[in-house]
């Protein structure tokens, strides 16, 4: 199965919480935050949304990180993805 996203949603796969702390520290699975930078896997067309025109900004493998709270969790064959605006990311990550 594959996601398709419409206007400006992309679909991103989020990429994995950090299981340890810089100093050594092993945090339970509750004191973990919710990581914010993720990987896009889809991206939707732009075009006209909300009757301002969207170019999308960015592409299929970029890693981003995108609003705390933002998007729609889904859940496809076992793997988990979130839906989100483009507006919802903040930024790309570049090496």
């Amino acid at each position: 199965m594959k996601l398709v996203p419409l206007g400006d949603r992309v679909v991103l796969k989020q990429l994995l919480a950090e299981e340890t702390t810089k100093s050594g520290i092993v945090l339970p699975g509750q004191a973990k935050e919710k990581p914010q930078q993720a990987e896009v896997v889809a991206v939707g067309p732009g075009g006209m949304v909300d009757g301002k025109e969207v170019t999308m900004q960015v592409k299929v493998g970029d890693k981003v990180i995108y609003s705390k709270y933002a998007g729609t969790e889904v859940k496809i064959e076992e793997e988990e993805f979130i839906v989100v605006k483009q507006n919802d990311i903040l930024a790309i990550v570049e090496n």
